[in-house]
């Protein structure tokens, strides 16, 4: 039995940090973690693609949270029963003990929850996708309205950096927290707030 690790950012400029610093508490050898920097919308990613190559039965996938491995609800779901039943590798998913398919409980009981709690959280993961897309929308219109001139962007914000800033603007994670994720520093941080409020992507 192998253990292998899933890491994924949707932009090249975010960092994979925390999510190999899990890993490697976890105990996974650095040759079995597989990269991608692409967005969770859908599998067709290279490192993705290898992984799934090498992944045998009895093998363990670990992922630090289960929108590290997609954010597409029914994608998810069959990408999960590809591994957990075509496969038969297990999944352990960093942050959220429940989605462990080496529970302790008997294996009726571990399907049961383990496929609730999935499809709750895939839900949530594709739920927040489509509302960051909305919200960028919505923040358009409202500074076209304005005036705003929209030309050629002279920075991509990916989905992931704008729920950061986000998060960050509602005081939902401290300073530190938002610039360690995001690889930038506090001046920075404030920056791209300015810059994401005055273009609508925030709310």
């Amino acid at each position: 039995m192998k253990t292998y690790a899933y890491a994924r950012v949707s932009a090249s400029d975010q960092n994979l940090s925390r999510q190999l610093d899990a890993f490697k508490e976890f105990g996974v050898s650095k040759r079995n973690i597989f990269t991608d920097k692409k967005s969770g919308k859908d599998f067709e990613r290279i490192n993705y693609k290898k992984l799934i190559e090498k992944l045998k039965k009895g093998d363990l996938l670990v992922i630090k949270s289960i929108d590290r491995l997609g954010r597409n609800y029914n994608a998810i779901i069959d990408e999960w029963r590809l591994i957990t039943h075509t496969i038969g590798a297990d999944i352990c998913v960093l942050d959220m003990p429940l989605l462990d398919t080496r529970s302790k409980y008997d294996s009726l009981t571990k399907k049961l929850i383990s496929d609730i709690v999935l499809q709750v959280l895939s839900f949530v993961a594709e739920n927040e996708r489509i509302n960051i897309r909305e919200r960028q929308k919505e923040g358009i219109a409202a500074a076209q309205k304005r005036g705003v001139q929209f030309g050629r962007p002279r920075r991509y914000y990916s989905e992931d950096f704008i729920a950061v800033v986000q998060k960050f603007k509602d005081d939902k994670i401290t300073t530190h927290e938002a610039i360690s994720y995001l690889s930038i520093n506090r001046t920075a941080l404030y920056f791209h707030l300015d810059n994401l409020t005055k273009l609508g992507y925030l709310y």
